[in-house]
């Protein structure tokens, strides 16, 4: 018999505890100070996989609580997805790595890093069980869909073991991949993908992924939105 609800968020607490207690970085001399970073409910049906935390997410604790954050809730009601009712949100590796040596943002994490946090993402979809990945970067794009350009992936789906995954450049302010007209339209692809793997949720679900019109506001825990113009973009 599979563990109930209330079993698997008691055991997503305890997870979040033992990732909190975490030293292996620091034990392998990459970071001085181990302070990861997680949060996030067990009925969430969509999991947002980011690269790592930063300087921001640090002081709160939350993860995407920073100007990157700011940015991807910003994609996200583009989607239709209430910032009220956001994703489960983690990332490959769960401490800030520090600033890059070259001056050019965050460090990206080493390939020994993400090795040594990878047991605890697996765990954290494992007990999740997310209907619907959103893959943002090329860290969290490596891992799950291969190492390909990113112009390769973003703007496409693919659907693995019943799980639909939709890779999205990272919402960084320090990237300058959307630059490129080209590159903002692959990102308007994705997340039309991302509004339609949100509604198919709610398909199947009582409950909602997205903002609900209001005659049904009182649907559980998301809510889906009406679009706006018939693209159903807006």
């Amino acid at each position: 018999m599979g563990l109930t609800s209330t079993d698997r968020a008691r055991t997503l607490q305890r997870l979040h505890t033992r990732i909190r207690a975490c030293t292996k970085c620091v034990a392998a001399g990459y970071l001085e100070r181990a302070r990861p970073v997680v949060a996030g409910s067990i009925r969430d049906r969509i999991a947002i996989v980011g690269q790592a935390p930063g300087a921001v997410e640090l002081t709160t604790g939350q993860p995407f609580s920073g100007r990157s954050g700011a940015e991807l809730r910003r994609w996200l009601a583009q989607a239709g997805i209430d910032e009220d009712h956001l994703p489960y949100r983690t990332a490959i590796t769960k401490c800030f790595p520090g600033k890059s040596p070259t001056g050019g943002g965050d460090r990206r994490p080493s390939p020994t890093e993400v090795a040594l946090c990878r047991p605890w993402l697996d765990q954290e979809l494992a007990l999740l069980q997310p209907r619907v990945i959103l893959l943002l970067g090329g860290l969290a794009i490596d891992r799950f869909w291969g190492k390909v350009p990113l112009e390769s992936a973003v703007g496409n789906v693919r659907r693995v073991d019943g799980v639909t995954y939709i890779p999205l450049p990272h919402p960084s302010g320090a990237s300058r991949w959307l630059n490129d007209p080209a590159h903002r339209e692959l990102l308007t692809r994705g997340l039309a993908h991302v509004r339609r793997a949100a509604r198919a949720l709610d398909r199947q679900a009582s409950g909602r992924t997205m903002r609900a019109p209001r005659r049904t506001s009182a649907a559980l825990p998301f809510s889906v939105a009406r679009p706006k113009s018939a693209d159903g973009r807006r």
